[in-house]
């Protein structure tokens, strides 16, 4: 293993970084990414957001309370992704295998550095991240080391937009002082355990008996998490197999209390769900349903069929039965439709459900952070939606309300742009692809 080098790459701030990529505005500017409505959780922070504490997980509002100046936005996964693919396609370009953790983050062992030494492997990363930041117009920042654990850690410590790398033999330097909870698999309950033993950093956890370990995490998991203390990662860094499943959820910003109201919104979770499916290419035999009460107690409903369709009216009308069948007493906080027993094989039409769907416009096919942007006559703009005017060219709303809307016009290329305010119901105003935000 003393050969060997995995390095982990993490475009910085992805969701936040694209927004300010396409908006060149809120370069710069505190941004948050995620549910705009009051149990919205953020999904990508920007560094700027960060530095006053708002961060990934967090509810929007306590973000928002946290970074007041901090410009908003729902996720737009045409943009995310685009951008996601052509990352991807310069990493593979250097490093073939690729195991990929998340839109934004990947494990390579590249061939070309076994045996080099850390200043070659820091040329490597070096190249890679000048060939990213020129395809992408992203930062992205890499961490190397003899195993995954370090290189993930070597990432972190190299944000934003750098490149630390962890030489041979200096691995325990790098765990030692830091907290347990930094390994992989020490989640809540297992530092809780560790902590009762008066272990709290990795370099305690080295040094614990193996027979101590096991007794606390068990033989399989302790040991293995043992060994990475020790800085010992013999980890392959291997293509990740497909997804069992597809699925789409969201929570909503009230507590839905009619049956009409749920098997819209189920119509629209398995549409932007089927969108997943079909680009998989392949077909499902299981539809599973999630529905959460106001009481937090979550309800699971699932029907399988013995051959495999993409039929979207069936599996709507499978989901909207099934939901219907999962109500609770308390109105509905949460509702989720996913796909499974997925196979390249149709077979023909799922089920024989004789219950129409129910047609409504479809919820966005966001993997981050679903939420229904159906316009209203109420509020047929919402801030951050894509806009288009045949004078003004491409740009996003800025806000709305009173029967107006401000739309900001600009785009990745054009730099910092104006804006202009119209009637909501201006006829020259349309709505407009987020991916023309990238040009």
């Amino acid at each position: 293993m003393t050969g060997r080098w995995v390095v982990h790459l993490d475009l910085d701030s992805f969701f936040a970084s694209a927004e300010q990529l396409t908006r060149p505005t809120l370069r710069g500017r505190p941004v948050l990414v995620g549910g705009l409505g009051p149990r919205g959780i953020v999904a990508g922070a920007s560094g700027e957001a960060k530095a006053f504490g708002a961060r990934s997980a967090m509810p929007m509002a306590q973000a928002r309370r946290a970074c007041p100046t901090a410009v908003a936005l729902p996720p737009r996964t045409a943009v995310y992704r685009t951008l996601s693919e052509s990352f991807f396609a310069v990493v593979r370009a250097a490093a073939p295998v690729l195991e990929q953790v998340a839109y934004d983050e990947t494990f390579a062992e590249p061939a070309v550095l076994a045996g080099a030494d850390a200043d070659a492997v820091r040329a490597w990363a070096e190249g890679v991240r000048a060939q990213v930041r020129e395809a992408t117009g992203l930062a992205v920042s890499v961490g190397a080391g003899s195993g995954k654990q370090v290189a993930k850690i070597a990432s972190g410590l190299a944000k934003p937009d750098g490149v630390h790398v962890v030489a041979h033999g200096g691995e325990r330097a790098l765990l030692d002082p830091l907290p347990v909870r930094s390994l992989w698999g020490i989640g809540p309950v297992a530092e809780t355990a560790l902590a009762r033993a008066g272990v709290t950093t990795i370099a305690s956890f080295a040094a614990m008996p193996a027979p101590e370990v096991t007794a606390l995490l068990g033989s399989a998991v302790g040991g293995a998490l043992h060994r990475l203390a020790q800085g010992l990662d013999d980890r392959a860094v291997t293509e990740r197999g497909e997804a069992k499943q597809v699925s789409a959820e969201t929570t909503f910003d009230t507590d839905l209390s009619d049956v009409a109201g749920v098997r819209r919104a189920v119509a629209d979770l398995a549409t932007s769900a089927h969108r997943r499916l079909v680009a998989s290419q392949r077909a499902a035999r299981t539809v599973t349903v999630k529905v959460r009460g106001g009481d937090f107690v979550t309800h699971t409903r699932s029907e399988t069929s013995t051959v495999a369709s993409t039929d979207l009216p069936a599996l709507t009308a499978v989901a909207q039965r099934l939901a219907v069948e999962a109500l609770p007493d308390a109105g509905v906080r949460l509702v989720g439709v996913s796909y499974a027993g997925l196979t390249t094989a149709v077979q023909g039409t799922l089920f024989d459900s004789t219950e129409p769907a129910v047609e409504e416009p479809s919820a966005p096919d966001v993997g981050i952070a679903e939420e229904d942007p159906t316009p209203t006559p109420e509020r047929p703009w919402r801030t951050g939606d894509d806009a288009a005017h045949p004078v003004h060219g491409h740009g996003w709303v800025q806000g709305a309300g009173h029967g107006r809307v401000t739309v900001r016009f600009e785009t990745r290329s054009t730099g910092p742009g104006r804006a202009h305010t119209f009637a909501v119901d201006d006829p020259e105003l349309t709505r407009a692809d987020p991916l023309v935000s990238l040009t």
